[in-house]
C-alpha cells in the first residue's frame, strides 16, 4: 500500500511538471484532483502498460526502443479520458513529449524517494 501511495504522488508531481513545461497539457492546480490524476495514471500504468508492450513488441524492437515513448503519450491520453476535466491533453505530439518528461521525473523522484528496503536488496545483489 506505502508503494502505491507512493506511486501516486511520484506520478501526480510528475503530471504537473509536464503540465508546466508543455503547451497542450493541462491539469488543474489543486491538490486532490492532481493526486486523483496520479491514481488514474498509477492504475493505467500497472492494467493496460503490460498488455500495449506486449502487443507493440514488433514495433518497440523495429525502432529500437522509441515506440515505447508512444506507447507512454497513449497511456496518458487514457488517463486524461477517465480523469475528466481535471486533466486534458490536446494531441498525440503533447501526450508524447508529456511521457518523456514524465519519464524523466519519475526517475529522479523514485531515485530520491524510492522504497530503502528495495535499494538495500539491489546493493546486497551486487556484492
Amino acid at each position: 500500500m506505502r508503494n502505491f501511495l507512493l506511486r501516486v504522488i511520484i506520478n501526480a508531481i510528475a503530471i504537473a511538471v509536464a503540465a508546466t513545461l508543455i503547451d497542450g497539457i493541462n491539469v488543474t492546480n489543486d491538490i486532490f484532483p492532481l493526486l486523483m490524476v496520479g491514481a488514474i495514471l498509477t492504475v493505467v500504468n500497472v492494467l493496460i502498460k503490460p498488455i500495449l508492450l506486449l502487443l507493440s513488441c514488433p514495433a518497440v524492437i523495429l525502432t529500437l526502443g522509441l515506440f515505447i515513448f508512444v506507447v507512454n503519450g497513449m497511456l496518458l491520453r487514457v488517463a486524461a479520458y477517465f480523469a475528466g476535466d481535471a486533466f486534458s491533453i490536446e494531441g498525440l505530439w503533447p501526450a508524447v513529449l508529456g511521457g518523456i518528461v514524465m519519464a524523466i521525473v519519475n526517475m529522479v523522484l523514485e531515485g530520491l524517494l524510492g522504497d530503502k528496503k528495495s535499494q538495500q536488496a539491489g546493493k546486497k545483489k551486487h556484492n
